[in-house]
Formats: structure tokens, C-alpha cells, sequence
């Protein structure tokens, strides 16, 4: 079963473009009981959106949350408040004595060093959820890092994590509530939250699959959302509305100038030639996917109730396809 619905009738929509969705959703593998839902806009034409099996709303975006996080961050930049050379001991002065050897720079684009923390199976085994206080313990634990930092790319969720705390530390007031104020309230993206607990999920939201870790997590992870809502963030990015996207979508660099496919919680990609920013989320019971394309003026969301990472990516690799050779 499919619903196709569109933000506006304009008669600027490609109106083949829901069913060659739909199409697309089939092929990569969707089928009776799956639940999955599609968000697509090309230029100046509205959103079209598609659902395929039973509707849902808001539900856990995971590590799509690491590209709001840097927002924050770089709004914090922007206004002069944070440094990103600083060290992280700075900020976070209870974490070991390799802390004062990571710069701000090196957690937004994975290049600290730092180890994983907060590991899915680990907390399921021991009964307990992913939260920001559970990530800094396991970081404390650590007395070395993974890597010099500056040297290597490593995607670690830590980072972000303490990225969140560093916003928090700054602003003097809880991290969920600062991003409400500076992007979801002024984007309009009312069904939008950071979510720390508690309870494993916000009222009224699509839980994660039951007696799973809850993604409490901030920063790395957290952010529970809409189809709507993240394709109202792409626009927002796409027209600089935050002062901040050139920021985000400014390639990372090793500390001796190799460039990285990765900017500020996003990865900095080509498609065709064009340029593509795109990101991912995973976990228990869901996966979700977003993209820009800004030459295209295009943008793409994909968010599933399951934790089938590759169909989620094929299905996202497919609907980028469509979007660059309209």
C-alpha cells in the first residue's frame, strides 16, 4: 500500500515522480509489512511525499542527528563563543589527559582518535540504555586514544556526543533546549526534538524495537523527527538560513592538509559530477537516510522501521539517481 502526498499543488510537480518513488521503494527490497516512508523535492516544486505500508509519524533519526549537533556548534563559532583549536580538556576537563591533546575540529570530523563508546550490543547485554552520561563514564575509562589525533578518520559517535556537552557547557542551559530555540522552533520544525529520557521515547513517537537500548544518547544520536521536518531542514541548509551551511558542508582535513570526505556531521560526496551531502542513521528498528543536492536544488529523506542499513542505503542511492538525472 502506498500514500503519496504533496505540500502544496502548485503544478510545478513532476507528477510521474510518486509513482517512480513508489517503484523504487519495491525494488529495493520493501515489501508487505515494511514500513517505510519517502520525502523527494526537486527545484522549486513542493515536497512529494511516500509511504509505503502503515503510516507513521515522528520517529528516531539516530545519527542524522550529528548534522544538527554541528549546527549548533557552528553557531557557537559564528558568534565567537568557541574555538574550534580549542581543546577538548578545555571543555570537558574530567575526561583523561588525552583530552587535552583533541581539538574541537578533530571530534567534528572523527579525526580525535577516540574510541567507541556506548556499543549497541554491549548495552543490550547489560541491560542498560545509550545516554550522554554512560558515554562519558565509558570515555573515562579509557587512558589512551585509538589513534594521534589529527592522523587518522574514524567515525566515532563519542565525539559528537561530547560535542553536545561542550554546546551545553557554553550556552549554560540543557542541550534539547538549545537547539529548540536556534533551529527547530525558528525552522518550524515542530515535530522535532532532542530526546535524553527518561522514558525510551517521546509521547506519541514511533518507538525504537522494544527491549532494545534506548537511543538516549545527545549529540551523536537523539534526535527523534519527521519526513516533513527533515525535509524542511534540507531547505533550510539549501537557502543558508542558519548562516551556517557553508560550514557544514566544508570538507574536513587530516592535520597535514589531506582532505576528507566529511564536513560538520555530514559527508561531503559527489554524484555525477554534481555535489551531494548526505548522511545516515541506524538503529534498533529503524534506519534513515538524508540528501542534498544543491545544484539541483534537490533534497531527499528516507526513514524505515527497521535496521536493514543496506536497503536503506540502496533505496537512498536509487531516489539520489532520480533526483540528479531529472
Amino acid at each position: 500500500m502506498y500514500l503519496v502526498a504533496v505540500a502544496a499543488d502548485t503544478g510545478l510537480v513532476d507528477q510521474g515522480l510518486p509513482e517512480r518513488a513508489a517503484a523504487l521503494i519495491a525494488s529495493a527490497g520493501y515489501g508487505a509489512g515494511d514500513r517505510v516512508v519517502v520525502g523527494l523535492r526537486h527545484g522549486a516544486a513542493p515536497p512529494v511525499y511516500v509511504s509505503h505500508g502503515e503510516p507513521f509519524t515522528t520517529a528516531c533519526v539516530a545519527s542524522v542527528s550529528k548534522q544538527m549537533t554541528a549546527a549548533c556548534v557552528a553557531l557557537l563559532v559564528r558568534q565567537g563563543k568557541l574555538d574550534v583549536d580549542s581543546a577538548l580538556a578545555t571543555w570537558i576537563p574530567e575526561l583523561p589527559a588525552w583530552a587535552a591533546t583533541v581539538r574541537v575540529r578533530h571530534v567534528i570530523h572523527h579525526t580525535g582518535g577516540l574510541p567507541e563508546t556506548g556499543e549497541f550490543f554491549a548495552l543490550k547485554k547489560a541491560g542498560r540504555d545509550r545516554t550522554v552520561a554512560g558515554m562519558l563514564a565509558e570515555l573515562g575509562g579509557h587512558e589512551t586514544l585509538e589513534s594521534t589525533p589529527g592522523t587518522t578518520f574514524s567515525y566515532r559517535n563519542p565525539g559528537y556526543t561530547c560535542l553536545s556537552v561542550i554546546v551545553e557547557r557554553i550556552a549554560g542551559e540543557p542541550f534539547p533546549d538549545f537547539a529548540r530555540s536556534r533551529l527547530f522552533e525558528p525552522l518550524g520544525m515542530a515535530a522535532t526534538c532532542y530526546w535524553p529520557g527518561p522514558d525510551p521515547f517521546p509521547p506519541g513517537t514511533t518507538p525504537t524495537e522494544l527491549g532494545s537500548p534506548a537511543p538516549l544518547s545527545l549529540g551523536d544520536c537523539g534526535v527523534w523527527s519527521t519526513a516533513a521536518d527533515l525535509m524542511r531542514w534540507n531547505e533550510a541548509l539549501a537557502n543558508d538560513e542558519l548562516g551556517v551551511s557553508g560550514l557544514l558542508h566544508t570538507p574536513g582535513r587530516l592535520d597535514d592538509g589531506t582532505s576528507l570526505p566529511y564536513g560538520w556531521g555530514v559527508d561531503v560526496l559527489t554524484r555525477a559530477g554534481f555535489p551531494l551531502h548526505r548522511h545516515g542513521g541506524l538503529w534498533a528498528g529503524l534506519s534513515a537516510q538524508i540528501a542534498r543536492l544543491p545544484a539541483q536544488r534537490a533534497g531527499m529523506v528516507v526513514i524505515a522501521l527497521d535496521h536493514t542499513e543496506a536497503r536503506t542505503q540502496k533505496l537512498a542511492d536509487s531516489l539520489i539517481n532520480e533526483l540528479v538525472a531529472r
